[in-house]
């Protein structure tokens, strides 16, 4: 079976519940007859030659190299996040607006074209999937919490952090997840899970979701301010996870269906398989 860029992609989307390529996410250098990816978290032109230099037919990243403003767009799946957990929709749209700016009027800036325009350059197919990998992450993690604490009212941080560290890739890591607002003793109430929509919603939408009754948020990343902000809202708690090994769950999930097709799969660049 002979296998081309779009088969990849369709592969992820449809792992993914997903029925078109979101804005973050792109097939920038199409390629046909693919046997051999070399896939990383992130793929730059140094891992672009590396590629040519194992013999590889495609270069995947999972974090988006070219997109431009429109990534910003991406972000708005979490006022779907919100309004699931019960945030009327109009309040959730601005809590979003700050953060969603800013991200905006950084991507406005970057140089979108640059990897892309190496892979043509060299002629190696290259590809990006973020929103379907991050899907599928946010998906696993919350089913783990779910299935072992969902029952247990007065599970603590300590047991949400005992529990994300049975799962493979959190096992693996060497970066282990972090309350970065709460303690171990801490009721964790309602566990959500929001490691989709681009990158994270910022303070207010933290705040969004604690007023809305969740209890605790799980994310990949929150910046020192965003804990510090949820820190002085006192009302919830802060989970972050290991970046690296959070994006990993979702594309392996991903990379064992490219398999299953008969592509070869070569992992670097932060992927923990």
């Amino acid at each position: 079976m002979e296998v081309n860029t779009t088969d990849l992609m369709n592969a992820a989307l449809r792992l993914a519940g997903l029925t078109a390529i979101p804005v973050d996410s792109d097939i920038m250098v199409p390629g046909k007859d693919i046997k051999k990816v070399l896939v990383g978290v992130d793929m730059d032109t140094a891992e672009i030659l590396l590629a040519k230099e194992l013999g590889c037919d495609c270069v995947v990243s999972h974090h988006p190299k070219n997109t431009n403003a429109a990534y910003a767009d991406i972000m708005d799946h979490h006022i779907d996040k919100l309004v699931e957990c019960g945030v009327p929709i109009n309040k959730a749209q601005r809590v979003l607006k700050t953060q969603k700016e800013a991200v905006a009027l950084n991507r406005h800036v970057g140089n979108t074209d640059r990897f892309a325009s190496a892979a043509k350059l060299l002629g190696m197919p290259y590809m990006c999937i973020h929103t379907p990998a991050d899907l599928i992450s946010e998906a696993a993690v919350q089913k783990v919490m779910d299935e072992k604490l969902g029952q247990n009212p007065k599970a603590a941080l300590k047991d949400v952090l005992d529990a994300l560290n049975e799962i493979g890739e959190y096992k693996k890591s060497e970066v282990k997840s972090e309350i970065r607002c709460g303690a171990e003793k801490n009721f964790a109430g309602k566990i959500y899970v929001s490691m989709s929509g681009g990158t994270n919603g910022g303070p207010e939408v933290l705040k969004a979701y604690f007023e809305a009754g969740i209890g605790t948020i799980i994310q990949m990343h929150a910046t020192k301010d965003d804990a510090k902000a949820a820190t002085d809202q006192n009302i919830g708690n802060l989970i972050v996870t290991p970046h690296m090994a959070s994006d990993s769950i979702g594309m392996n999930v991903i990379l064992d269906e490219w398999e299953k097709m008969g592509v070869e799969v070569v992992v670097m660049s932060g992927i923990v398989r």
